[in-house]
């Protein structure tokens, strides 16, 4: 199947009907048929099931949809950077972090770096530890900002920042909480449990176990940002890692780090044999001074 196939495909299995499909490709429906029939000529499969003037999608055709996702970021990358050529703008950065440190951190680091470089378009992504180690081996991406480095990966990384896991509580439902908390405090409260999420949630199940602390988990939230609305609705306290306590402070919410602290790296990540060019260094500075602010 070439590019051209792949497209209408997407555009049938997305919108349902060859009409549809259409439109939005903005082509004659004639047209959508004829390279459909040729798609599914060239794959060799059905991908459609014609049921009642609808088009509905085999298990083959879900299986290849998943897999054309990361074709069309690819594609899309690919026209970003001719229309960053087409505008005069030389540089073309693309950075992947966690979803925590996109609500605040790489928002503010970018404001600050473009504000002096208009020749630059930043690319920005917000994934889980394994989709952004997987987006730099099919170099979808220039930096992923990780609280982990997957251990005998061919990857290169610099230490750019370090972070906490705090406690995130509602002030009503703890008001007289301590400037510190031990685990051992958080027994017998309702707590939102993030031990699912990665790394630094694989950190924090050794330490319960190492302190031998058993936590009351009414809900398990699989990002920390879940885990933040969850606390704000009232079912219980998380303990998430401190940008995002950060940014949940102005919607009321009160944290407390614990004791002992739980700390964690914040890394660049790059492909070994990929290092980050002079532009990337220079947005890791200025994303290194933002993250000791906060």
């Amino acid at each position: 199947m070439n590019l051209r196939q792949l497209e209408v495909f997407h555009a049938v299995y997305q919108h349902g009907s060859v009409s549809a499909a259409a439109r939005a490709l903005g082509v004659s429906q004639p047209s959508v048929t004829k390279v459909l029939a040729h798609a599914e000529r060239a794959a060799g499969l059905t991908l459609f099931d014609r049921t009642r003037g609808r088009l509905v999608p085999t298990e083959d055709a879900r299986t290849l949809f998943n897999e054309f996702a990361d074709i069309q970021d690819r594609v899309r990358s690919l026209r970003q950077a001719c229309q960053t050529m087409r505008q005069g703008r030389g540089n073309l950065l693309r950075v992947a972090a966690l979803p925590s440190l996109g609500l605040h951190a790489i928002p503010d680091a970018v404001a600050r770096f473009i504000a002096t470089r208009d020749d630059v378009l930043c690319d920005l992504q917000t994934l889980h530890h394994d989709e952004m180690i997987r987006r730099l081996y099919e170099r979808a991406t220039d930096i992923a900002i990780s609280f982990d480095v997957p251990p005998g990966a061919p990857v290169a990384h610099r230490v750019i920042g370090e972070g906490e896991l705090v406690v995130l509580f509602r002030p009503a439902d703890w008001p007289d909480a301590p400037a510190r908390l031990h685990l051992a405090d958080l027994a017998g409260r309702r707590f939102i449990s993030p031990v699912q999420s990665g790394p630094v949630g694989r950190m924090l199940e050794g330490e319960l176990r190492r302190q031998d602390v058993v936590l009351e988990e009414v809900v398990s939230a699989r990002t920390y940002y879940i885990a933040a609305a969850l606390v704000q609705a009232g079912v219980g306290m998380a303990i998430v890692d401190n940008f995002t306590a950060g940014f949940w402070h102005n919607a009321g919410l009160a944290s407390r780090p614990l004791q002992p602290a739980i700390t964690f790296d914040i890394n660049a990540v790059s492909l070994a044999d990929r290092p980050p060019g002079v532009l990337a260094a220079a947005f890791l500075d200025v994303l290194a001074g933002v993250l000791e602010e906060l």
